[in-house]
């Protein structure tokens, strides 16, 4: 279901919607679920320098591999912030049950501003 019409949706759109919540999810926060999320909400304005993108691998790709079954990742890559915090996440991958392969693009927010 759609989270924001309602709206019935697929496999492949409904892993693209979770994949954000997931990934801009601080653990802990989430009630009866204190386990769920990633640790990328952490690296929220830290320096943008190799060990930054390290951890933003780590954390994407634990947070995913833990929270989104339905997906086996193959690639994930960290394109660079920009001046407002904008940055986005390439995963490339496939769906467990079909093996259809999986491409999308997600944004992050790892910056101050929103």
């Amino acid at each position: 279901m759609n989270r924001e019409t309602g709206a019935a949706i697929d496999t492949v759109e409904h892993i693209a919607q979770s994949m954000p919540d997931i990934l801009g999810t601080r653990i802990g926060t989430r009630v009866m679920r204190r386990e769920y999320g990633s640790l990328l909400p952490e690296l929220v304005d830290h320096p943008f320098n190799d060990v930054t993108r390290l951890r933003v691998y780590a954390a994407s790709v634990m947070a995913l591999m833990r929270w989104e079954p339905r997906v086996s990742l193959s690639r994930v890559q960290f394109l660079g912030a920009t001046l407002q915090g904008q940055s986005t996440l390439d995963i490339e991958g496939s769906i467990v049950d079909t093996n259809e392969p999986l491409s999308l693009s997600i944004p992050l927010h790892l910056g101050g501003s929103v």
